[in-house]
């Protein structure tokens, strides 16, 4: 299925509860993937299954410039990836099944996820930030950002980074821009965070201050994991499984 965000084609897919029938109603969760990912990545996959077997709806896309979705990886920003979750949740809220809707994201699809949150408030039901790469604005703000090496305050109009990835100037000016302890300060709801504490991609510390600052929010850390669950997706998935349990009807 496609949902098209600002005359964008985004490669989408709604999966239903397993156990699912013409009148039910259920909730939903809106999961973006991170940056250089797309929505069939085994750990999307995994979280989003579990969650249909216990009887939520799950909303997947592949993010402006990623997997089939249309727009190209070097012009992709927060800001375009914002109005694509935007789309996403609007999307759902408008299907006559759905009762509530949950947010989920990993790495920079958990930050992009914790700033939709803050705008979506009220109506985002409960928040899952997988990994969330909560350090991406500020390390803009420095102009060392995973490879990607410039003047911050002389932004050229792209930069290369260490692996021959190419971006935009214009993904690190907005980056730039973007606060996550206000994005942080304006969700009251419940928190999941799940993070392994042998991420090389983005420090436990992001997940153990984000998780401090939100009102209402748990941390679950897993010893020896990496940045995709690569050792242990299976505690992801109880982590994320055992704390939506809790919002079963």
């Amino acid at each position: 299925m496609d949902i098209i965000n600002d005359g964008i084609r985004l490669n989408a897919a709604l999966e239903m509860p397993v156990a699912f029938k013409e009148g039910d109603k259920c909730p939903l969760v809106v999961i973006i993937h991170g940056v250089t990912g797309h929505m069939n990545e085994d750990h999307i996959l995994a979280v989003s299954h579990m969650m249909n077997e216990i009887g939520f709806a799950t909303l997947r896309a592949d993010m402006y410039g990623h997997g089939e979705s249309e727009g190209e990886y070097r012009d992709h920003t927060l800001y375009k990836w914002i109005t694509n979750a935007l789309a996403m949740i609007d999307y759902g809220r408008s299907l006559d099944f759905v009762t509530d809707v949950f947010l989920c994201g990993h790495s920079q699809g958990g930050l992009t996820a914790m700033l939709v949150a803050a705008i979506k408030h009220d109506q985002i039901k409960g928040l899952i930030p997988l990994s969330p790469a909560t350090m991406i604005p500020e390390a803009c703000r420095q102009g060392d950002i995973l490879q990607f090496r410039f003047d911050p305050k002389h932004v050229p109009d792209e930069v290369t980074s260490g692996e021959g990835r190419v971006l935009d100037g214009n993904y690190f000016r907005v980056a730039q821009q973007i606060h996550v302890e206000e994005a942080i300060a304006g969700y009251d709801g419940p928190v999941l965070i799940v993070h392994g504490d042998a991420d090389e991609t983005v420090p436990v510390s992001c997940a153990v201050e984000a998780a401090a600052a939100y009102k209402d929010a748990k941390l679950v850390v897993i010893p020896g994991d990496a940045h995709c669950y690569d050792y242990h997706m299976d505690q992801m998935v109880t982590a994320v499984r055992e704390w939506l349990e809790n919002f079963k009807r």
